[in-house]
């Protein structure tokens, strides 16, 4: 069971998100929040798998509660009515897996949050192809180089012995590579590369 947290400080958006998301079998409403900060507490009170954020609430934004929220199990999803840039840029700082705009076809809700619980990241086609810095390769050669190894199959010694590296060199590699993708380990910052058509 999904477990989720719904952060919208207009109530009855929050009552038909809740209730629609209650709907599906696999997912699970286990708190309501009507600001940024209520959602803050409720996630740490519950400890969902994943919170369902507006941006613009009183008390917090979304994306600053996403910022504070940044490192706690949480996934967090903006679910918004702005396409800004700006604002979506801030989100992937922030950790956001998702960035989904209130006008998408509610069905996608769900798969979204499906998605996002199996390790994707989502985020709405029409902001991606307004945001050229979110689709621009954020690795340097070198970092490219050691993805690309690990990609093989490569641990960290052969690594280092293929490129004339040490160990230490390789691992900070290897942590800057996950930083940069925003990703928890090797086999996701592979996926991601993949999914933004980086290897070339």
């Amino acid at each position: 069971m999904i477990r989720i947290v719904i952060a919208e400080d207009q109530r009855m958006l929050l009552g038909a998100l809740a209730s629609l998301l209650d709907l599906e079998d696999d997912m699970e409403v286990v708190g309501r929040a009507s600001d940024g900060e209520e959602a803050v507490r409720l996630v740490r009170l519950h400890k969902p798998d994943i919170c369902v954020m507006d941006i613009e609430m009183p008390k917090k934004t979304g994306l600053e509660a996403a910022e504070e929220l940044k490192g706690s199990g949480c996934r967090v999803l903006i679910l918004t009515t702005f396409a800004r840039s700006g604002y979506f840029e801030r989100a992937i700082k922030a950790g956001a897996h998702g960035y989904l705009l209130k006008d998408s076809p509610s069905e996608e809700l769900g798969e979204a949050i499906r998605s996002v619980m199996s390790g994707r990241r989502i985020y709405a086609p029409e902001l991606v192809d307004d945001a050229p810095y979110a689709e621009t390769n954020p690795l340097t050669d070198r970092e490219k180089e050691v993805l690309l190894l690990i990609s093989e199959g490569k641990n960290t010694k052969e690594i280092a012995s293929e490129l004339s590296l040490t160990n230490g060199t390789v691992r900070n590699y290897v942590s800057v590579i996950l930083d940069k993708l925003g990703v928890g380990n090797r086999i996701e910052a592979i996926t991601r590369f993949k999914e933004k058509g980086w290897f070339k």
